[in-house]
């Protein structure tokens, strides 16, 4: 029987951390079930593991106790991270130091590694992630690639699976993800039986469709937050990047360079995204056509507009407004 360990951090927690704990040992806890009615050896021994034993995490009205101490694992076949207000290794508290370190000590041995939301924060501190693509919640973005810009984040992305590590993007997604973990551990009949009991949608890699575009804004660059300032009140236009850079002043390939160092994304994928984000909010709260609603945000090409609402989205325009439109 291989070993789980799903951690419990230390004070800087939240209560999705407790729902990604508890959500996690339920789920397991159902797969390994599952496969003993059918004959078959538990996959996993499942623990909730803390930095020490000498404190409880308690949040609220809700409080966690751990089973063991990190001193007490000397191994492990797989980490689970919660969801956490850890932002850094140096802002970490130290039992949480404690659990970072740790993290990377069981990975070096052989563990595979698992990150719930905001809990990727955790897993980027241990430098694993250094080369590595991962998602967390899309609102975190701007802050995580401050703190970790080494970090292919690609928050378009629900789950990420490279080299034995595992993601996810926001909040209650986490329960993809752990979906996702038991059809890799168990197999795909177990998956669909703890997707059918907890009633959790299978098969869903991306968190695009629920992301709302935060604007990128969390930096020092004058003359981008102009740009961008200037794409948002002119998403209607047909904006040419060619035209935008002569308009600051800057030649284009620098303007590229600055707009990425400032956002994570070109001037382009920044045009795109309003544009959409604008398209998606006139999807959900009107009667509007497809084809006028890609007319208003300043598309005249079907297929461009459909395949560009697509990439960003996951969804087709006219699924995404039959989706979230009660109306349609």
């Amino acid at each position: 029987m291989k070993h789980l360990s799903i951690l419990v951090p230390d004070q800087q927690t939240t209560m999705s951390t407790i729902a990604c704990i508890v959500g996690g040992f339920q789920v397991f806890s159902e797969a390994n079930n599952y496969f003993g009615k059918k004959g078959k050896t538990p996959i996993f021994k499942i623990a909730l593991v803390g930095a020490t034993k000498d404190y409880f995490l308690e949040n609220g009205f809700l409080t966690i106790k751990q089973d063991h101490s990190i001193s007490e694992i000397a191994e492990t076949n797989l980490v689970v991270i919660p969801a956490s207000l850890v932002r850094s290794y140096q802002t970490a508290t130290e039992k949480n130091r404690m659990l970072i370190d740790w993290i990377a000590k069981q990975y070096k041995q052989g563990a595979e590694i698992a990150s719930m939301c905001a809990g990727g924060f955790m897993l980027a501190s241990t430098g694993l992630l250094a080369g590595r693509t991962c998602s967390t919640h899309w609102a975190l973005a701007g802050d995580f690639r401050s703190v970790f810009p080494e970090v292919n984040l690609q928050t378009d992305k629900l789950i990420t699976d490279e080299d034995g590590i595992y993601t996810n993007g926001g909040a209650y997604s986490f329960l993809h993800l752990l979906m996702y973990l038991v059809e890799k551990f168990y197999d795909r009949e177990t998956a669909i039986h703890c997707a059918k009991y907890f009633q959790i949608d299978l098969d869903r890699n991306l968190q695009a469709e629920f992301s709302i575009i935060n604007g990128h804004k969390k930096h020092n660059d004058e003359t981008v937050l102009n740009a961008q300032a200037f794409i948002e009140e002119n998403y209607e236009d047909r904006i040419s990047i060619e035209e935008l850079s002569s308009k600051f002043g800057i030649g284009r390939r620098t303007f590229d360079r600055r707009f990425i160092k400032a956002t994570g994304i070109t001037p382009l994928d920044y045009v795109q995204r309003v544009k959409i984000e604008v398209a998606k909010k006139s999807f959900e709260n009107s009667r509007k056509s497809i084809n006028e609603v890609m007319y208003d945000v300043g598309y005249n090409d079907t297929k461009a507009f459909r395949e560009v609402f697509g990439r960003i989205t996951g969804m087709s325009p006219i699924d995404y407004k039959f989706k979230y439109n009660k109306g349609a």
